[in-house]
């Protein structure tokens, strides 16, 4: 019985293979060290529960590792990777914080707008999309960027972003990375020292 309402509150348990992860989590700690396991174990709760976390999967969380639940909802109110609410399909988090705005983030966010019908903090109604922003995303050299599920798109404007919405929107896999042809993290103009293979 839920103590709110006094009524039956759905319930929360890991699945069989989750649970194994879960001890899997819980061992990498000594023993007065458990609560350690948060985070991992608040994440693959998520993944579990369509992309959100309920307040039964956090009060399961506290329970497993015997901590208050208030510590583990302070975590999960903490972190942006934590979804308090239910999402669509496809998470759409783009960042807006300093070195992605002053490189166009603006325009992204446009786009998404444009493309997905919606704002932030909004799912469309086929339940295929949620735009969320964020404030940094620790890719800045590759700035502006966003991710979509556990992968993030770089170097990013309005034609890369739509691209990427209408891959999706036709049931493609869009590839990850940076947008602009640019390989990982080096110079955008390629590389400009050790280029004839010195170490």
């Amino acid at each position: 019985m839920s103590r709110e309402t006094g009524t039956d509150a759905p319930s929360f348990a890991f699945s069989p293979a989750n649970a194994k992860l879960v001890k899997a989590f819980i061992a990498k700690y000594p023993d007065s060290r458990q609560a350690s396991a948060v985070m991992p174990l608040l994440d693959l709760a998520q993944r579990q529960n369509e992309g959100w976390l309920t307040k039964e999967a956090m009060d399961c969380v506290a329970g497993m590792l015997d901590m208050p639940v208030i510590r583990v909802y302070e975590v999960a109110t903490f972190y942006t990777m934590y979804n308090l609410q239910p999402v669509g399909r496809h998470h759409v988090e783009v960042c807006t914080n300093v070195p992605c705005w002053l490189r166009g983030s603006d325009a992204v966010v446009d786009t998404c707008r444009r493309v997905l019908g919606i704002d932030f903090g909004e799912t469309s109604e086929d339940g295929m999309f949620t735009l969320g922003e964020v404030e940094c995303q620790g890719a800045c050299v590759n700035a502006p960027m966003m991710k979509i599920g556990d992968d993030y798109y770089e170097d990013l404007d309005a034609e890369s972003t739509e691209s990427i919405l209408a891959l999706l929107k036709n049931g493609g896999v869009p590839r990850p990375g940076p947008q602009n042809g640019r390989k990982g993290c080096e110079p955008a103009g390629g590389l400009t020292t050790l280029k004839d293979g010195d170490s």
